[in-house]
């Protein structure tokens, strides 16, 4: 046996080399249980919120989906913050290069029933823990209080001029209705691939709710506006021109002065309203009860 084996056989039979021999391990053990003590960025961002809005009940923190921001869920409400919690942000993140509005995608996935827009009012409350006048973000002295109109029950499309309107399906149906929709709405698109199932004539009205005015103008620029439509909601590209594109603006006078904050809005032929997306079966038999 050489010497370097025999100090090897002495060192294993030496008690105290199991201890050296141990000792990486409890420090591996010890090194994960601290880690696990420390707090993770969305924890440290909640608890200083918690600090800095005592009265909002923080549902839970995300600061991996948007870079820069930890996105902030407060029952059915969103906001963000900065990641030193300073700086609340109350409004909608854009991703531009999925063209997607990340705000109200994940406002629908936690609210499915509710319309794409409009949830800036909700958001506040949420932030401000349901007393904005006792917050700092509270309006000053002498700032104007802007109030929504509340929207009908029904509502009368007398006031709304022939242009501004897309007219497609079928258009000799005896049955009609008029859908407000907004073209980076994922509810609206959900809505048209259902109305094309249907036998019925669609009058599109389309609006900006999610910051779409520019693909608006295209679509209804186009030579083929009902292709160009459906291109837009699928996100495949379509020629366009230049043309008056007023009638979209009365389309947004109109949604603005009757409280049409949020998308889809749709219309009967006699005037009954629904909010929001509805499934095929229910849009039928709503379309049946309409009063000649």
């Amino acid at each position: 046996m050489s010497v370097t084996d025999r100090l090897r056989a002495v060192v294993a039979r030496t008690p105290w080399s199991y201890g050296l021999i141990a000792l990486p391990v409890v420090g591996l053990g010890a090194a994960a249980i601290a880690a696990a003590a420390v707090p993770t960025e969305d924890s440290q961002v909640a608890g200083l919120l918690k600090a800095r809005l005592p009265k909002t009940e923080i549902s839970a923190v995300n600061c991996a989906k948007v870079a820069g921001l930890c996105e902030v869920t407060a029952g059915a409400n969103l906001f963000y913050v900065d990641r030193g919690a300073r700086y609340l942000v109350i409004g909608r993140v854009y991703d531009m290069e999925t063209r997607q509005d990340v705000t109200a995608a994940r406002l629908l996935e936690m609210n499915p029933d509710m319309l794409v827009g409009g949830a800036a009012k909700a958001n506040a409350t949420a932030a401000l823990g349901g007393e904005a006048d006792a917050s700092p973000l509270a309006p000053t002295a002498g700032a104007r209080r802007v109030s929504v109109p509340e929207r009908p029950a029904t509502l009368s499309l007398a006031g709304l001029p022939r242009d501004g309107a897309i007219v497609w399906g079928n258009k000799a149906s005896s049955q009609s209705v008029t859908v407000f929709t907004d073209f980076r709405c994922g509810y609206c698109r959900a809505l048209t691939s259902v109305l094309r199932s249907m036998d019925v004539k669609v009058i599109e009205r389309p609006i900006s709710v999610l910051g779409s005015r520019d693909l608006a103008d295209r679509v209804y620029c186009a030579k083929n506006r009902e292709e160009a439509l459906h291109a837009a909601y699928s996100g495949a590209p379509f020629e366009s021109g230049k043309c008056d594109t007023r009638g979209l603006d009365a389309n947004e006078q109109f949604a603005r002065s009757h409280g049409l904050s949020g998308t889809p809005v749709i219309v009967r032929s006699d005037g009954a309203m629904l909010e929001g997306y509805r499934p095929k079966d229910v849009l039928e038999a709503w379309l049946k009860g309409a009063k000649s």
